[in-house]
């Protein structure tokens, strides 16, 4: 079973209240976990920042709509119940409780009103609320996909770059990973002429305690397995353990299990990876716009 979208939730969610007790955000994660019978893979799936489970990030989003339509209550923290409308709408029996329902109530219409006075989120074809998505999977989702352009974008203009720009590309976003000491100390071992397969040597760390041989590869093809066989060859000449093969295409599968299955330690990074690690370290890309979710400190609040 598919996880449910936090709408599918709110149901089960205030039926599981409905005997008036009060239970805490664990309780009732459990609970709904075995209503919904998730396997252990779905009650474990992240959302994309990895910080929290996608199950629970609807749980809890259930809980922030029910409670502003005044359904439940959060008596203390992390603890909720079903309020006396709460009861009113489980003695009605309802076939579900989503958006459309909690229309109905206006502390809930209030709460989705935007500054041009009409629902947040989106409209149905009747004028009610649709959404399948929480907030914070809205905000995660739109992410992703400027990230996935971003990315894109960048592969595509390395792609029509001259090969010793590459070769500085490379250079600097080692240099901004922690390796090689300075840019200058990089550079003086990057970018020339190949020897055997190896573009160059660059220092592990800043003390240069150890080394790792570079090969630097824009190519428009495949990557095979007989260019990381070359390199494997180049380090066992030059008694190294430690390489680095990048490049802006694909490698092989032969290539991978190559790699994978031989003494020597070899990295490889494609293009994909690649314009991945210059977004997370700041290289050919600049911020646009910064948007800070915030959340409330209740630790500020919990004074004697």
């Amino acid at each position: 079973m598919a996880i449910p979208d936090y709408q599918t939730i709110m149901l089960p969610l205030l039926q599981q209240l409905g005997d008036g007790q009060s239970r805490s955000n664990s309780e009732t994660l459990e609970s709904l976990s075995r209503h919904f019978r998730l396997s252990e893979e779905e009650r474990k799936e992240l959302l994309a920042s990895g910080r929290m489970t996608v199950f629970s990030n609807r749980v809890a989003w259930a809980k922030v709509y029910l409670k502003k339509a005044n359904l439940i209550s959060s008596p203390e923290r992390g603890v909720y119940q079903i309020t006396a409308r709460g009861q009113e709408v489980l003695a009605q029996n309802p076939d579900q409780v989503n958006n459309a329902f909690l229309m109905r109530y206006p502390e809930f219409t209030e709460f989705l009103k935007n500054r041009e006075g009409s629902p947040a989120g989106g409209t149905g074809e009747n004028g009610q609320v649709d959404e399948a998505q929480t907030p914070q999977e809205k905000i995660e989702e739109g992410y992703t996909i400027l990230r996935q352009q971003l990315a894109s974008e960048l592969l595509e203009r390395i792609g029509q770059s001259k090969p010793d720009f590459f070769e500085r590309l490379v250079v600097e976003l080692l240099v901004k990973m922690g390796y090689g000491g300075s840019r200058a100390d990089a550079g003086k071992t990057l970018g020339m002429a190949g020897d055997g397969g190896v573009d160059g040597v660059i220092k592990e760390d800043k003390l240069g305690l150890d080394r790792v041989y570079i090969q630097a590869k824009r190519w428009s093809s495949v990557v095979g397995r007989p260019e990381i066989q070359k390199f494997a060859g180049a380090l066992q000449g030059q008694k190294a353990t430690k390489g680095v093969f990048i490049t802006n295409s694909n490698f092989s599968k032969e290539a991978l299990e190559y790699a994978a299955a031989i003494q020597s330690q070899i990295v490889l990074i494609d293009g994909e990876q690649l314009v991945n690690l210059m977004i997370d370290h700041d290289l050919g890309v600049s911020t646009v716009s910064t948007y800070q979710v915030k959340k409330m400190d209740s630790d500020y609040f919990d004074v004697d």
